[in-house]
C-alpha cells in the first residue's frame, strides 16, 4: 500500500480519474479460512446479489430480498449470523492507456475493513483500517481496456475472537473483539448505536493516474492574528515529490483571494522538494465562530512553477485566517478555579453546541443525513460540536460545512470507553498522520482530543491504574499532532485526568471539563447544580421519539406498553437479544417523568408528551445555567443532536429527522443574546441577559404570567460585548406557574422563552395548555394538541 499524499482535502487540476462507484458484484458465505488464494474460489459455491459501491453488504442483502428492514422490530439481530461471513466484491472497468511517466494508483477513500485487493488476478494489497483511506500502486496491473477488480472483505468478528485480551485491558460488555480491530467503536453495540459489525466498500473508490511532478503536502496555519488592524501571519509549508534532478529555476507561488480580490500573492525560490514560509498579511478579514463574527473564507492557492513558469501542479484550500487555542488547567478547586476555554482570535468564546454521534449505522449512507443534520446545527446557533471518538472521521464535506458556518469543531480521536492493546500502537500512528494531515487546514478545526472517557475507562476498572500511563493518548496521538500540525491545541481525553488530578487523589470533579451523567435523575438536582466544572462536553436527557417514529420502528402488537417489551429494550439499544446492560434507560426515562410530573402516564401519546417535555426542561435548563454563570462557565455541549438510528434516546431529533420538543427549547435558548430567569435565592428569581457578540446590546425585556397574562417585570438592558448584565427580579412563587420571557433588541428583532416557576408537581394537561402560548412549530408534531 501507497503511503498517504496528506492532501485528500486539496483540489487537483492535473490529475485524470476513474469512478469505480456503481454496480459490483457481492458474493458471501460463511468463512472457514483467514487466508485464501483468488485461483482458488469458485464463485458459484457462493450466494450472489448486486451490490453498490459506496455501500454496505448489509444494505446490499436487503436490496436483494435477502434480509427485511431491520430498522423493524428486532430485525437487527438477523446481522448476528452474517457477522462471521466473507465478502467478495468484483468488478470490471475500462482504463486507458496510463500516461507516460505517470504512476496509477486505485484508491480506496473507505474500506471496512480487513481485505485483500486483487487486480487482474494479481494481489496488490491489503487493508485493515475502515477509518482512512487505502492506496495502491497500479502501475504494473493496471492494463488498457478491460480489468476486473476483486476484494474480499473477511470477518472482523472472527479476528477479533483470535487474540486473548489482557486483564489490563477493557472494553464495553461485546466490545472486547473491537480491541485491535480498527473500526467505529460503536458498531460492537453501545448505548446510542445498535451492534452492527459492518463490511463493505463504503465510501469512493477510484483510480488516479499521478504526474511524476506534484504535490504531496500544502500545510496553511495561522499563527498570528490582529482584529482591530485586520492583520495576519500565516505560514505555509510545502513539500513536493518530482523525477527531475534540476530545480534549482523551480518557484513556488502562493496566492490568497476572496470574491475575487487577491490579498497576497508571492513567489518564492525552490531550494529542496521542501520548503516554508510565514506570510504577513494586512487589510484582511479574519474567521469568527458564530455570533463572534463572519467566518470569512480565503482561496489559498500553491502553485509549483517551473524555469520557464510553466505551472507542474496546483494545490487547492479554503482557509480562515483565525488562531484558536484551549486555555485550560489540569484542576478545578474552590481555591484554585483553574479555567478551560477556547479563545479564537484573543477572544474568550462561550461554547453552545452538541456533539456529533454516527449520523447512520451504515456508514456508506452518511452523506444523505450530513446537510439536514448540518442545517439544524445551524439553526440552533451552536458554535461548537464535539465529533465523539465512537465515530468514523467525518467527510471533507462536514468540515466544509463547519467552515463556511463558523461551527468550531472539537475532534476526538475514533477511540472510546475502551483499554486499548500496546499492539495496535503502529496502525494508530499511520491512523493518525493521515487524519491530522487531511484535516488540518480547515479553519473550524479547534481541537484535537485524544479519546472519549478513557481516562474514566482506567477507574471503571477498578484497578487503580494511572490514566497518565496510556501511552496512545499521551504519546503516539500527542507526537502526531505536535510533528504534523504543531499550531493547533491537543487535549489527552475528555474528561481529561492529568498528573494533578491523580496527585489530588483522582477524583473525577476535580477536572475543570466534565460529562455529567451520574444518576440523571432530577436535573435541577445536586449532581448538576453542585458541578464545578467550567465546561460540560457532555450532558444530556431522555426523551421519547414521535409517535409516527415509534410506529415505523416497532411492529404493531409491541407499541405500548414499555414495560416487558422486547422491541423497547431492542430500540432502547440493546445489543443482543441476552444482554440487559442497558434494559435500564427506558425505566431511566419514566422515571424522569416523575421528576416533572409525579406520575408517568398510562397511554402513549401522553408518554411521549411528558417524556418530551421533561427532555426539554432539562436540556433548557442545563444550557441555561451554564450561561448564566459566564465566565465562571464557559460552554456547554449537550447530548446529542440526531440519532444514527431509529432508537429511544437522548437526542433531540430522531432518526427519521423528526424534531423533539427539546429542539425549540433549545434554539430559544442558545440565541446569541438570551434572557433567562435563575432559580431562587433568598426569595427571587434574578433576570440576566447574556451577550454573546462582540458588540454591545440594549433592549427591553418583559416578564409576564402565562395564566393570568399579569406582567411580572418590564425593564431596559444593556449588556457589553461578550458579556451579561442583570436586568431585574421576580419574586419567587410556590404554586406551578409558567412565566413567558420577551425582550427585544434595538434592531427590532424578538424572541420568546419560557420559566417553569412553583413548586412540583405540575399537571400535564395544565402544561398542555401552556404550551399554546409557546408558539410551537407544526414540524414538531401534533401529540401535544391532541
Amino acid at each position: 500500500m501507497l503511503p498517504s499524499s496528506g492532501i485528500n482535502n486539496q483540489r487537483r487540476e492535473n490529475m485524470e480519474r476513474i469512478d469505480l462507484n456503481g454496480e459490483w458484484q457481492l458474493s458471501y458465505s460463511p468463512q472457514q479460512d483467514k487466508y485464501v488464494k483468488l485461483q482458488n474460489i469458485d464463485f458459484n459455491t457462493m450466494s450472489t446479489v448486486p451490490a453498490r459501491v459506496p455501500g454496505n453488504v448489509e444494505l446490499d442483502l436487503i436490496r436483494a430480498g435477502i434480509l427485511p428492514d431491520l430498522a423493524v422490530g428486532n430485525n437487527i439481530y438477523l446481522l448476528r449470523e452474517y457477522e462471521t461471513y466473507e465478502w467478495w466484491y468484483r468488478h470490471r472497468f475500462n482504463a486507458p492507456a496510463i500516461p507516460e511517466r505517470h504512476t496509477a494508483e486505485l484508491v480506496f477513500e473507505g474500506l471496512d475493513c480487513l481485505a485483500e485487493v486483487w487486480l487482474n488476478g494479481t494481489s496488490i494489497g491489503a487493508a485493515s483500517n475502515m477509518l482512512v483511506p487505502h492506496r495502491f500502486d497500479v502501475t504494473d496491473t493496471l492494463k488498457s481496456g478491460e480489468n476486473e477488480i476483486v476484494v474480499r472483505i473477511r470477518s472482523a468478528v472472527l479476528e477479533g475472537r483470535e487474540r486473548i485480551p489482557a486483564p489490563f485491558e477493557s472494553a464495553l460488555p461485546c466490545g472486547f473483539e473491537s480491541l485491535a480491530v480498527r473500526k467505529a467503536p460503536h458498531m460492537y453495540g453501545w448505548d446510542i448505536m445498535p451492534r452492527v459489525v459492518t463490511a463493505g466498500i463504503w465510501r469512493d473508490v477510484y483510480v488516479q493516474f499521478l504526474p511524476p511532478t506534484r504535490w504531496r503536502s500544502v500545510y496553511w496555519a495561522t499563527t498570528a492574528t490582529d482584529a482591530q488592524r485586520r492583520s495576519a501571519v500565516v505560514f505555509v509549508d510545502w513539500d513536493f515529490i518530482t523525477e527531475e534532478h534540476a530545480i534549482d529555476d523551480w518557484q513556488v507561488r502562493l496566492r490568497l483571494s476572496r470574491d475575487g480580490r487577491t490579498v497576497h500573492e508571492s513567489l518564492h525560490p525552490v531550494f529542496h522538494t521542501h520548503g516554508r514560509t510565514w506570510v504577513h498579511l494586512q487589510d484582511v478579514d479574519l474567521w469568527w465562530p458564530r455570533g463572534y463574527g463572519e467566518p470569512v473564507l480565503y482561496e489559498a492557492t500553491a502553485e509549483l512553477l517551473d524555469g520557464q513558469g510553466t505551472v507542474l501542479d496546483t494545490h487547492r484550500c479554503r482557509i480562515g485566517l483565525r488562531t484558536a487555542k484551549l486555555e485550560y488547567t489540569e484542576v478545578t478547586t474552590p481555591e484554585q478555579p483553574g479555567e478551560f476555554v477556547f479563545v479564537v482570535n484573543g477572544v474568550k468564546v462561550f461554547a453552545k453546541g452538541t456533539n456529533w454521534v454516527p449520523l447512520d449505522a451504515f456508514h456508506s449512507r452518511d452523506l444523505q443525513h450530513l446537510k439536514p443534520t448540518l442545517d439544524m446545527l445551524v439553526d440552533l446557533n451552536c458554535n461548537m460540536v464535539r465529533c465523539w471518538g465512537g465515530n468514523v472521521y467525518e467527510s471533507d464535506a462536514f468540515f466544509d460545512l463547519c467552515d463556511e458556518h463558523g461551527v468550531m469543531v472539537w475532534q476526538d480521536f475514533a477511540f472510546a470507553c475502551a483499554i486499548y492493546p500496546d499492539e495496535i500502537i503502529p496502525a494508530v500512528r499511520q491512523e493518525a498522520e493521515e487524519v491530522v494531515r487531511r484535516l488540518r487546514n480547515h479553519a473550524s478545526l479547534v481541537l484535537w482530543c485524544g479519546n472519549n472517557e478513557i481516562d474514566h475507562t482506567y477507574f471503571w476498572t477498578g484497578m487503580g491504574i494511572d490514566p497518565n500511563t496510556d501511552k496512545i493518548s499521551r504519546q503516539v496521538l500527542a507526537e502526531v499532532v505536535r510533528r504534523q500540525d504543531p499550531f493547533r491545541s491537543y487535549l489527552p481525553s475528555s474528561p481529561y485526568v492529568g498528573p494533578e488530578a491523580m496527585r489530588l487523589g483522582g477524583d473525577a470533579n476535580l477536572t475543570p471539563e466534565q460529562h455529567l451523567w451520574g444518576p440523571r435523575d432530577d436535573f435541577k438536582g445536586a449532581f448538576y447544580t453542585g458541578s464545578q466544572a467550567h465546561f460540560v462536553s457532555e450532558i444530556g436527557y431522555h426523551g421519547c421519539p414521535d409517535r409516527r417514529s415509534l410506529e415505523q420502528m416497532m411492529e404493531p402488537n409491541y407499541l405500548w406498553p414499555w414495560q416487558d417489551n422486547e422491541q423497547w429494550l431492542t430500540h432502547a439499544v440493546r445489543p443482543l437479544p441476552r444482554m440487559t446492560d442497558y434494559n435500564y434507560r427506558i425505566p431511566l426515562m419514566a422515571k424522569q417523568i416523575a421528576v416533572l410530573f409525579d406520575t408517568v402516564p398510562d397511554n402513549l401519546d401522553d408518554f411521549i408528551l411528558a417524556s418530551q417535555i421533561s427532555q426539554a426542561e432539562a436540556l433548557k435548563f442545563f444550557i441555561e445555567r451554564w450561561r448564566q454563570r459566564k465566565w465562571r462557565t464557559t460552554g456547554i455541549l449537550w447530548w446529542n443532536l440526531r440519532d444514527g438510528w431509529p432508537i429511544i434516546s437522548d437526542a433531540i431529533v430522531d432518526y427519521y429527522h423528526r424534531k423533539k420538543l427539546a429542539y425549540v427549547y433549545i434554539k430559544r435558548v442558545q440565541t446569541d443574546v438570551c434572557a433567562m430567569l435563575s432559580e431562587a435565592e433568598d426569595g427571587v428569581h434574578t433576570l440576566i441577559v447574556v451577550n454573546d457578540t462582540l458588540h454591545p446590546v440594549a433592549g427591553e425585556v418583559e416578564v409576564t404570567d402565562a395564566d393570568s397574562g399579569n406582567q411580572l417585570l418590564h425593564a431596559a438592558f444593556t449588556v457589553e460585548p461578550n458579556g451579561k448584565s442583570v436586568a431585574g427580579s421576580v419574586p419567587q412563587v410556590q404554586q406551578p406557574a409558567m412565566w413567558l420571557i420577551r425582550w427585544k433588541i434595538i434592531d427590532g428583532s424578538a424572541f420568546l422563552n419560557h420559566y417553569l416557576a412553583g413548586n412540583r408537581p405540575f399537571l400535564l394537561e395544565q402544561y398542555r395548555r401552556w404550551m399554546n402560548l409557546l408558539q410551537i412549530p407544526e414540524d414538531i408534531g401534533s401529540v401535544w394538541r391532541k
